[in-house]
């Protein structure tokens, strides 16, 4: 395949995804209407696992010890642990401000490449997270009527996930490059799945919800496509951008996640007040400057 091909695959995918993972803020939403935080991200992750369960074990054989330890680590850093965080955070916190933090994760990708590939900041880079963790706070202090008041902590688990999807980033990139994007996407999962069965209903009150509230089944519905959609899919197209593009491409799917879950948020009635919209300009323009070739060198 041509360079060509390869950029005109890479802009298709991020397309893609912009439209996927964009939508998954307002189905954490609506399955949160019903079911407990920790339901939702144990379902989700149930979900993709059933999905992807058969393509794993077409490919677990190809699979050496290290490669099991490995997918371990990168499924709990991009998608298990992320999905407990973005769950019980939007509990607090609209869908559409969720799509706006979630634009972190370019900037956090990069610091984990500076901070673990050796390369060094510029200026501008320096200026740009400032600027990025500037419109995080901003976002996290807005209030209607334009009023800045006391912190919103739970918007913190949403920066603690863009950590780890920045860490996760570089950790596929760089440590499972040898794999196949399915593989890497599915046998991941396979290991995922057991842990999100035994939470579900072992530790959920998923069980008895299910059997008693007129929406539960709605709700779930919204839930296994959120796995299916945003987990199980978007994951394989994501590690498939990974390996034909850089972290700092691929991450730069955020840049328009963001656009998609506010336009969702804004169909369901969500609100949007000023320091929202400058703290996401803040935080874009940031992760821009960030992210530009000219910001790193080797």
């Amino acid at each position: 395949m041509n360079q060509r091909s390869v950029s005109g695959l890479a802009i298709t995918l991020l397309v893609i995804l912009s439209l996927t993972w964009g939508t998954s803020f307002i189905l954490i939403k609506k399955g949160l209407e019903v079911l407990s935080p920790e339901t939702v991200a144990a379902l989700r992750v149930s979900a993709a696992f059933f999905l992807l369960l058969p393509v794993a074990l077409t490919r677990v054989k190809q699979l050496r010890p290290r490669h099991l330890v490995k997918l371990l680590a990168s499924g709990m850093m991009g998608i298990f642990i992320p999905a407990f965080l973005f769950a019980v955070a939007q509990t607090r916190i609209a869908s559409s401000v969720a799509g706006i933090l979630n634009t972190l994760t370019p900037a956090f990708t990069m610091l984990v490449g500076v901070l673990l590939f050796k390369q060094r900041f510029r200026w501008i880079a320096v200026a740009g997270l400032l600027l990025a963790f500037g419109g995080t706070v901003m976002l996290m202090l807005a209030r209607e009527n334009g009023k800045i008041e006391g912190i919103n902590i739970y918007a913190l688990l949403i920066v603690m996930a863009c950590v780890l999807y920045g860490m996760n980033l570089n950790f596929v990139k760089f440590k499972v490059a040898d794999l196949h994007p399915l593989t890497i996407t599915s046998c991941a999962l396979m290991l995922l799945g057991p842990l999100a069965l035994v939470y579900l209903f072992g530790f959920t009150p998923y069980l008895t919800v299910l059997s008693s509230h007129p929406e539960a089944w709605k709700a779930t519905g919204y839930v296994v496509l959120l796995g299916i959609m945003s987990t199980a899919f978007a994951t394989y197209l994501f590690y498939h951008l990974l390996q034909i593009s850089t972290p700092m491409l691929a991450s730069s799917v955020t840049y328009f996640m963001p656009v998609v879950a506010v336009l969702w948020g804004v169909l369901d009635q969500e609100v949007l007040y000023p320091g929202h919209f400058i703290g996401m300009a803040a935080i874009l323009g940031g992760v821009y400057l960030a992210n530009r070739p000219s910001a790193t060198s080797s």
